[in-house]
């Protein structure tokens, strides 16, 4: 039976992927600082509670998880609100909320589990953002650490080759609160809708099959980077 361990697997994105993994028969952990979410993952998924800025935290969850091989590996966790607000008004805690359990969790996470994935040639999704490349004002700590995962990427893709394969994907405006969004939210995407969680899930089940793909960013955004905006 293959073995995924995804994180921020409480809600969202991370909780799509571990039902569906759950659901095509793997043994799935469910790791994320949200211990109410994770109870209602059910009894199908082995939900660990676990803060990626922590390294004991994490090399805890790991254990738990209690698999003696990996084939997938999403690193998904972290807060999804990007806004900081002012440079001049931002903490050093406040870059490390989002630097840590995004980038320095990533790494983290890797490195409890590279025995486990050698083990299965198994694969690492790590989760980047279109944030990665273009920004909204005052967004600062959430780009770095995006940016830092498409570094961190090619990095593992190349270090860890050829046992383990390393990709990313890069998310844009996903509606994963299933929110009641206007026409227009949904127009100005190339492809005529904002996205759903289960596009990134079919993202992450394309990348863990995908043999002869590693070092990647697959952007999953409905053409938004791809299409010129202007006011006038």
């Amino acid at each position: 039976m293959k073995t995924v361990i995804v994180t921020g697997a409480a809600s969202g994105i991370g909780r799509a992927v571990a039902k569906h993994f759950s659901g095509q028969g793997w043994q799935v952990a469910a790791l994320d600082i949200d211990r109410d979410g994770l109870a209602t993952l059910g009894d199908s998924v082995r939900a660990i509670e676990c803060d990626l800025s922590s390294e004991d935290s994490i090399r805890a969850a790991v254990s738990a998880a209690g698999f003696d091989r990996l084939d997938l590996l999403v690193n998904n966790g972290g807060p999804a609100d990007p806004v900081a607000g002012p440079i001049g008004e931002m903490s050093l805690a406040d870059w490390n909320s989002w630097i840590a359990p995004h980038l320095t969790g990533s790494f983290l996470m890797v490195r409890e589990c590279v025995d486990l994935l050698r083990a299965a040639k198994g694969s690492v999704v790590n989760m980047a953002s279109t944030r990665a490349y273009q920004s909204e004002p005052d967004t600062y700590g959430y780009a770095a650490a995006k940016g830092g995962i498409v570094g961190l990427t090619h990095a593992l893709a190349i270090g860890l080759g050829p046992d383990i394969r390393a990709n990313a994907i890069a998310p844009g405006w996903i509606n994963s609160a299933k929110e009641e969004l206007s026409e227009d939210a949904h127009a100005q995407h190339p492809v005529g809708r904002v996205g759903k969680v289960e596009d990134i899930v079919q993202a992450v089940a394309y990348l863990s099959e995908a043999g002869f793909v590693t070092g990647q960013v697959l952007t999953v955004d409905g053409g938004m980077t791809r299409k010129m905006i202007y006011t006038a």
